[in-house]
């Protein structure tokens, strides 16, 4: 039996075809994109546009069938050249050494911003230091993360001057250079920890009694601030709840993470493409898939043509034989990457369009209480599909609809029985908790015992823990950390 079960489990392993099929599924438009342009570089049998492709796909499966092994013929009679695309670049043009001194080499020029670590240095410039200050300085800037901070102790940074930069100094010459680090621009780069990096935005501010007021909080009561302890800020500091409030506002305005304000850092910025768009027509769902993952692609007809020209010649040697497999290599690899755009494009239309009638009342509506719940094996089951292939659509593909633009597996949520014993799903939870939360007084916010409470009166029997499991998913603060004055 067991081996009965082993040799059954090796036959459901999937073939690479397969497996590429899958990988095209999963890639999003932008991607898809690239990988079609990759594809297209790669095999010069696959075109782009309109052509006559069934007739060329037949002309090339009766020169498949009807090629034989078994023939030979002299090699003067067909040039070989003949059968090589324009497109195909001689391997010994690839090699450096090949070109002589006179080619001519060109390159486009691009634009490119500096980087955070390179606008700090240059920054520098503009102060006088002496050699060793200008070591110390450039190397504490390049400590200087993509927040802004400096999170490594001064005794470290000592230590690794010495071993790195053959610069022997102290902790004391280290934290002066450090000084005129925290004074370039954004302000608060340089700090060691939040409270230094507010501190010195602070101090940069005009001198007024909130700014006074905010940076002595900042300083002595550092830890009832970030916990919200107000009361203790007002006996600690004998100040009214209006001079706590307007120096908290002057808090608030700065900027935690200063390194992240500057535009030229080099970050990434995801643009997001919808795969899919919902519109409502005459009170219908009409779903189309982006026409950037629907490309027309036809079979060279130039590579079929060749072996044409192959199979009306009456003799064949071994070398033309072996350049023919190649073409035939690469128009198998055209044939099948369309048929594979074909199923890819069948399959996300087929995936998306389930999920839209699934999901019909929310879509016609925008209201998230209608979300029904949804997991991947009931669009799966629906669709005759693999979870898998359900799984690698929603996980990376994106859908416009008239509520704004959003990641498919938004739309999935499990379910939980209400009071009538109805099937609710956890989105619809969310959604009344996050609503009943930014209704609360904040003075005093709602435990989690009480949220629990309101959503049972509601009719969501669902326990304290399930509540917070349910905020820290909405990135919801506990009660303590909500309230304001």
């Amino acid at each position: 039996m067991l081996k009965q079960h082993l040799q059954f489990k090796l036959s459901q392993k999937l073939s690479p075809q397969q497996i590429q099929l899958m990988k095209l599924i999963q890639l999003p438009t932008q991607a898809f994109e690239q990988r079609l342009k990759q594809e297209l570089e790669e095999n010069p049998a696959l075109e782009t546009g309109k052509e006559e492709l069934e007739t060329a796909s037949d002309e090339y499966d009766d020169i498949y069938e009807d090629d034989s092994d078994n023939e030979t013929i002299n090699t003067e009679d067909i040039n070989i050249d003949d059968y090589l695309s324009d497109d195909e670049i001689p391997d010994y043009r690839t090699k450096a050494n090949n070109y002589s001194s006179d080619d001519e080499e060109k390159s486009v020029p691009y634009a490119a911003g500096i980087s955070f670590n390179q606008y700090l240095i240059n920054q520098l410039n503009t102060f006088y230091l002496s050699d060793d200050e200008w070591t110390i300085a450039e190397f504490l800037v390049g400590s200087v993360d993509e927040s802004g901070y400096i999170r490594r102790p001064i005794a470290d940074i000592m230590d690794d001057l010495a071993f790195t930069q053959n610069v022997y100094t102290d902790e004391q010459t280290i934290t002066k250079i450090l000084a005129i680090v925290q004074d370039l621009d954004p302000p608060g780069v340089g700090a060691r920890s939040l409270e230094e990096c507010l501190i010195i935005q602070l101090e940069r501010k005009e001198l007024t009694p909130s700014v006074e007021l905010a940076t002595a909080i900042l300083k002595k009561s550092f830890e009832h601030f970030t916990k919200k302890h107000y009361q203790k800020l007002i006996q600690k500091h004998n100040i009214s709840e209006t001079e706590l409030k307007e120096a908290i506002s002057e808090i608030e305005k700065l900027n935690p993470k200063p390194g992240g304000s500057y535009s030229g850092n080099n970050r990434i910025v995801e643009h997001v493409v919808p795969d899919f768009a919902i519109r409502i027509v005459e009170g219908e769902l009409e779903l189309t898939l982006n026409g950037r993952n629907a490309p027309e692609l036809h079979v060279s007809r130039e590579y079929s043509n060749m072996l044409k020209g192959y199979k009306e010649a009456k003799d064949k040697s071994k070398s033309q034989k072996d350049t023919v497999m190649f073409i035939k290599q690469k128009l198998d690899a055209a044939k099948w990457f369309i048929d594979a755009i074909r199923q890819r494009q069948q399959t996300l239309f087929i995936t998306m369009n389930s999920i839209m009638h699934y999901q019909s009342e929310y879509f016609l509506t925008g209201d998230e209480r209608n979300l029904r719940p949804m997991i991947l094996k009931d669009i799966a089951d629906e669709i005759g599909m693999d979870v898998s292939t359900v799984s690698r659509v929603a996980n990376s593909k994106y859908v416009d609809t008239p509520y704004g633009t959003k990641l498919i597996k938004e739309y999935f949520s499990e379910s939980m029985k209400n009071e009538q014993g109805e099937d609710v799903s956890t989105k619809e939870i969310k959604k009344i908790l996050e609503t009943v939360i930014q209704n609360e007084v904040k003075k005093k916010p709602l435990t989690d015992d009480k949220l629990a409470a309101i959503l049972k009166e509601k009719g969501y029997p669902i326990a304290r823990r399930t509540v917070a499991k349910y905020r820290e998913q909405l990135n919801i603060p506990v009660a303590r950390m909500r309230k304001e004055i």
